[in-house]
C-alpha cells in the first residue's frame, strides 16, 4: 500500500488534542492580554488606559490577580481539542486527497489544503472564540467609561479600588444567548472568524511544509527533529499570525458582547473595519499583533512539535 493510501485519523485527532491543551496552558494569559488591548477604544481625547502589552499585564494582575490572567481558558481548554484537532487532521486530509498519485503537491494545492482546514474550523473556533472573549474582556469592559462627561478612560473606581466585573460564566453566557438568539447567537462574528481562519491556515500550513522540508531528518524516519519542527512552527505562525491580524482585531470587535459606556457597536465586517479606520486609524488594526505573535509562534511551534513526534503513535503502540 501507497504513502497515498494512508490516512490514520485517530492518532491524528489525539496528537492534535494533546498539542492544543499543552499550547493553551502555557500561552493563556498573553491571549487574554491580546483581546483587551484590541478591544480597548480610545477616549473622547485619544487617551487609553492600557499603553503597552506589560501595562496591560501588570494592571489585569494587579487588578485581577494570577487567576484574573486565566480568565475563559477553561471554555477555550474545553473546545481547543476539537478546535485543534479539525485544523491539524483537516489540512493533512486535504493534503493527502489533493496530492498526485505519487504523493507530489503543488504550492497552489498547499494552500487550497490549509484555507480548507482552516474553513472546516470555524464550526468550533466561533462559539469557542465567542465566549472566551466575553470572559476575557469582562475585566476590562466593566470598568471603561468613554462618554464626555467621564472626560477621562476610567478603568478603576474611586480611590483607585479596581473595578470587580460582573461575574459571568460560559454556561451562563451560552445558555442566555440560546435563550435571546437561538443556536446562530452563538455564531455571532462567525464571518470575520472565517475570514481570518482561512487567510492564517492558508498562509501557515504550506509555510510551514517547506519550511520543516529543510530540516535534518529523524533516524529512520522521514520526520524533520523536533527542534526544527518547533521552528518551522513558530516562524510560520508568526508570519501568518502578524499578516491576518486586521482580520483578528475586526473579529474581536464584532464578537465582544458587553461594550463599556461610550464604546462603538459594529453591524458587521465592513462597518467595522470602516469605523476603525476613520476613528483610530490604520495603526489601530495591529493592536494585539505583538501579543498574537507571542501567543501564536510557541503555540504552533508545540503543537507541531508534538503532532510531529508521534506521541499517540507512541500511546497507541504505532509505528510512527
Amino acid at each position: 500500500m501507497g504513502d497515498k493510501d494512508k490516512f490514520s485519523l485517530l492518532p491524528r485527532v489525539i496528537n492534535g488534542s494533546i498539542a492544543g491543551i499543552v499550547g493553551v496552558t502555557c500561552v493563556f494569559p498573553i491571549d487574554l492580554i491580546k483581546t483587551r488591548l484590541q478591544n480597548q477604544q480610545p477616549g473622547p481625547k485619544g487617551e487609553l488606559f492600557y499603553k503597552s502589552l506589560p501595562d496591560c499585564a501588570v494592571k489585569t494582575f494587579r487588578n485581577e490577580g494570577f487567576f484574573g490572567m486565566y480568565r475563559g481558558s477553561g471554555v477555550n481548554l474545553l473546545l481547543i481539542t476539537p478546535e485543534k484537532a479539525i485544523k491539524l487532521v483537516g489540512n493533512d486530509f486535504f493534503r493527502h486527497h489533493l496530492a498526485s498519485t505519487d504523493g507530489v503537491l503543488t504550492l497552489g494545492r498547499e494552500v487550497l489544503a490549509g484555507a480548507g482546514a482552516g474553513l472546516c474550523q470555524i464550526v468550533v473556533t466561533t462559539p469557542m472564540e465567542l465566549l472566551k472573549i466575553q470572559l476575557q474582556d469582562a475585566g476590562r469592559s466593566a470598568s471603561v467609561d468613554l462618554t464626555e462627561t467621564a472626560g477621562k478612560v476610567v478603568a478603576e473606581g474611586a480611590g483607585g479600588a479596581s473595578v470587580k466585573p460582573t461575574k459571568l460564566s460560559a454556561t451562563k453566557i451560552t445558555l442566555d444567548l440560546l435563550k435571546t438568539r437561538g443556536i446562530f447567537g452563538l455564531y455571532q462574528g462567525c464571518g470575520a472568524t472565517a475570514l481570518r481562519d482561512i487567510c492564517f491556515s492558508a498562509i501557515y500550513f504550506p509555510l510551514f511544509a517547506n519550511l520543516n522540508k529543510l530540516g535534518k531528518r529523524r533516524q529512520g524516519s522521514d520526520q524533520a527533529v523536533f527542534y526544527h519542527s518547533f521552528l518551522s512552527g513558530c516562524i510560520a505562525g508568526c508570519t501568518a499570525s502578524f499578516m491576518v491580524n486586521p482580520f483578528d482585531v475586526v473579529k474581536t470587535r464584532l464578537q465582544t458582547l458587553s461594550k463599556g459606556k461610550g464604546e462603538i457597536h459594529y453591524t458587521g465586517i465592513l462597518d467595522c473595519f470602516s469605523k476603525i479606520l476613520s476613528k483610530e486609524g490604520p495603526k489601530a488594526f495591529l493592536k494585539g499583533s505583538l501579543c498574537r505573535i507571542l501567543v501564536i509562534a510557541p503555540l504552533f511551534g508545540i503543537a507541531q512539535t508534538v503532532y510531529y513526534l508521534g506521541v499517540a503513535e507512541y500511546l497507541l503502540g504505532i509505528r510512527k
